[in-house]
């Protein structure tokens, strides 16, 4: 089988698997999400019915890859000024970061946001600029949708929490590249 790829390069045989295709997606997708972004943010958490505005700064960098199909990342987050958000809901880490990298069409992540545990996000891929991230670790499964807007200098995540089968956290991030 012979295909032509999009800058009119040939490709022969195993060269087209779809874990090639997937992985290059994939990759190509998080390459637009690295830099600064400005992350403005919307927590409701249910049992309490209580919702806080916030702001908060992502850095997403690429690290050094081990190999040629596995590319690494670190997130680490950080508030934009003091909030009595974290002082009221102490499972939500202030700031911090994760190492992360992709294998496949999963994320293998060293930990998870309001844990220390390790684990895996599968991704889905909507269209080239949306992602789906499903987690479940502990007794948390979370839903995770990323979309990248306007040539990526915006995002708009929302991301639905349940603990035991009840949802627990909704979130809006409302987010601006601050630098590339």
């Amino acid at each position: 089988m012979v295909v032509t790829n999009q800058r009119g390069n040939l490709n022969f045989g195993e060269n087209n698997s779809p874990e090639i295709s997937i992985n290059s997606n994939l990759k190509r997708w998080f390459s637009r999400n690295i830099g600064l972004w400005k992350s403005n943010r919307t927590y409701f958490l249910v049992d309490e019915q209580k919702t806080y505005n916030l702001c908060m700064n992502i850095n997403i960098q690429a690290l050094e890859n081990k190999s040629a199909w596995e590319s690494h990342y670190k997130f680490s987050w950080y508030p934009e000024k003091k909030y009595n958000f974290f002082e009221e809901n102490p499972q939500y880490k202030e700031h911090g970061e994760m190492k992360a990298f992709l294998k496949g069409h999963q994320l293998i992540r060293e930990n998870f946001y309001l844990s220390n545990v390790e684990g895996i996000s599968n991704i889905k891929q909507v269209d080239e600029h949306e992602m789906i991230f499903e987690s479940s670790y502990k007794d948390w499964y979370i839903i995770e949708h990323t979309r990248l807007v306007d040539l990526d200098n915006y995002r708009f995540r929302v991301i639905y929490s349940w603990k035991k089968n009840k949802l627990k956290i909704v979130e809006n991030h409302h987010e601006i590249k601050i630098i590339k």
